[in-house]
């Protein structure tokens, strides 16, 4: 298993180019790079060019361009306008040797319908992978542990992805949205693990089924979530891709950005090292 970092980690005490020299630094072997901020700042002094050449440069890869949000349930101008950020993704994911795009669906207050939700993921998601299926590129559906979120549990994602069936297509299993909405690990255990394409690990304070939000998360092993049961179904099902931490306390957007890169990468080998064995800076191994 490969350590990624994902940028919103130090969302807002470092950049990208920071980000870059304290996980290369300290070990990482991918990261994930948010398009939605540090991207766009980034390219206002550099070109993706002097990206992709750090990249080639250096021990760390790019994992995933994180995120195409809100891709379902829009309207024709707004798909539209998604389908075009879409394809100026994988330009950009092509070129500096990205795995994935990952996929966010759809928060609102608007009240739909549990199929009709599902029949415009299946159709966004099916002209999306054939889009993506030139560029090599894998697109990683993260459904959001949140009540508003249109896709919110396990079950109803691996749902969608399994009709869709289509091989570039499969989910982001992050930790906190398993547990924030109640999703089961029984179900997760019966899961093609093929579907899974990147695993976030965080945790979380321990509050109800659906009032958690993104700022309740902790360090790995330092809150309720049942790290130890995901991890060993992981383990079990011969999982050993990229395990990428990811959080948004603001508590630790005040610390340091490489003291905020380190902790993050110490917590995680611990709370992963009791499923698989940490081998040095460059990898977990089954």
């Amino acid at each position: 298993m490969k350590l990624c970092f994902n940028e919103a980690t130090t969302l807002e005490n470092s950049n990208l180019i920071k980000d870059l020299e304290y996980c290369n630094k300290h070990g990482y072997d991918y990261i994930e790079i948010r398009t939605m901020d540090k991207l766009p700042e980034y390219l206002e002094n550099h070109s993706i060019d002097d990206l992709a050449t750090f990249f080639k440069t250096n021990h760390i890869k790019p994992l995933a361009l994180n995120a195409l949000v809100f891709f379902n349930n829009r309207s024709e101008e707004e798909y539209k306008g998604i389908i075009e950020e879409f394809k100026g993704m994988l330009e950009t994911a092509q070129k500096i040797g990205a795995q994935y795009i990952v996929a966010v669906p759809l928060v609102t207050e608007q009240k739909i319908l549990k199929n009709e939700i599902k029949d415009s993921c299946v159709k966004v998601l099916n002209e999306l992978s054939k889009m993506a299926e030139p560029f090599g590129i894998k697109i990683a559906v993260e459904f959001v542990g949140h009540p508003q979120c249109t896709v919110n549990t396990f079950e109803q994602a691996y749902d969608i992805v399994q009709t869709v069936d289509r091989d570039n297509v499969g989910l982001v299993f992050d930790c906190f949205h398993f547990h924030a909405m109640g999703s089961n690990l029984e179900e997760f255990r019966k899961a093609d693990i093929n579907k899974i394409f990147i695993v976030h690990i965080d945790d979380t304070e321990d509050f109800p089924i659906g009032f958690l939000t993104d700022e309740d998360r902790v360090w790995p092993g330092l809150g309720a979530i049942d790290l130890d049961g995901i991890f060993s179904i992981l383990k079990e099902k011969g999982y050993d891709d990229a395990v990428s931490v990811e959080l948004f306390r603001p508590e630790y957007y005040k610390l340091d950005a490489e003291q905020a890169i380190k902790t993050a990468k110490d917590t995680t080998i611990k709370a992963v090292s009791k499923h698989y064995s940490y081998e040095g800076k460059e990898s977990f191994s089954l």
